[in-house]
């Protein structure tokens, strides 16, 4: 995937309170993402992610996944943990947990959720029943109960919303706009 190619593992990483991070950590630029992994318009932020934000903000920006799975969403709870999983063995393969996921959303029925769940840890040499038994680890689970609050907190509702240094793109938006933000808040941030 051009995001791999893209992105060493040292510019992914956890940062001190335990978010994903693509990009540059150590950016003054933060792009707070909520996003929900069982959400259509999510995956199309995500494309867009790939192929025109990291190509592009990669070394000066930090992008910083937050969990907000909608209720309306059969399996995004569940997603959101299993990628809380996957992200204690290693940033990169939570990374591509959720690509996948938005890659393959539409072809995840809920009752099958767990079946792609076992696929995924097996054909990255996992042992499935660890990645199932995950999903009732609490400390993960509170974890994405914790991105969700801080999300109701700044007011999210939708998703993907997308904070540029705080400022809000909500739901659909285009890249255009938030290519625009990124490069007025580098631009200041360099003052």
């Amino acid at each position: 995937m051009k995001t791999m190619l893209m992105l060493s593992a040292a510019a992914m990483t956890l940062a001190a309170q335990d978010r994903f991070i693509e990009g540059n950590p150590a950016s003054a630029v933060r792009v707070l993402i909520y996003e929900d992994l069982q959400c259509p318009d999510c995956a199309t932020f995500r494309a867009m992610m790939d192929q025109t934000l990291l190509p592009r903000f990669a070394s000066t920006v930090a992008f910083e996944h937050r969990d907000f799975p909608l209720d309306k969403h059969s399996w995004a709870r569940k997603a959101a943990i299993a990628s809380r999983y996957f992200e204690s063995i290693s940033p990169q393969l939570a990374l591509d947990y959720r690509q996948s996921m938005f890659a393959h959303l539409r072809e995840i029925p809920k009752d099958k959720f767990e079946e792609n769940l076992q696929a995924f840890a097996t054909a990255h040499n996992l042992a499935p029943e660890k990645a199932l038994a995950a999903l009732g680890d609490a400390a993960l689970a509170a974890a994405v109960e914790k991105d969700y609050q801080e999300g109701v907190a700044r007011g999210v509702a939708h998703t993907p919303t997308v904070f540029v240094n705080g400022e809000p793109f909500i739901e659909h938006f285009p890249v255009e706009d938030v290519v625009k933000t990124i490069e007025r808040e580098l631009a200041s941030s360099t003052k």
